[in-house]
């Protein structure tokens, strides 16, 4: 391939990302708008309940920072906030008297369905241009992205 042929492809790929960048910044912040607007509440707070929500069982404040890819510090004060507001419970690990099991409570959950019916509404406005076969066609070609090889370790 000739230095001319890379070229255009190292500006393609470089105007894929600029394009992934500018819609991903647009939604998200179209979403922590109407989450503070209707919910008064923030996205990071939205996913704290996301992820309470898909384990049921609950999850220890370094595996919920994990499944966030934030750190405990970040995670402490929205659990905090949830406590107070009554939408989580911090439940005692047995065997382990430091360790803590946070799960959401009964009004956590239809809090959190409430928003995530709402989230789905939203984005399905946001992305009301592309229909299904288009969808699909994104989804599978951005699946052929592999983030790990440029990861550092």
């Amino acid at each position: 391939m000739t230095e001319q042929g890379t070229s255009h492809i190292e500006k393609q790929k470089l105007r894929v990302w600029l394009r992934l960048l500018k819609v991903t910044r647009t939604i998200e912040s179209e979403l922590r708008e109407r989450l503070r607007c209707e919910f008064n509440s923030t996205l990071p707070r939205f996913d704290v309940l996301a992820a309470l929500y898909r384990e049921e069982q609950g999850l220890k404040m370094s595996q919920l920072s994990a499944v966030l890819k934030v750190s405990n510090g970040n995670v402490t004060g929205i659990i905090e906030r949830q406590v107070k507001d009554g939408l989580v419970k911090r439940v005692p690990v047995g065997g382990d008297k430091r360790a803590m099991l946070v799960k959401l409570t009964e009004s956590g959950k239809a809090h959190f369905k409430e928003m995530a019916t709402a989230h789905a509404q939203w984005l399905n406005q946001l992305m009301a241009d592309i229909d299904d076969a288009d969808a699909s066609v994104l989804i599978e070609l951005l699946g052929h992205i592999d983030c790990s090889k440029g990861a550092s370790k």
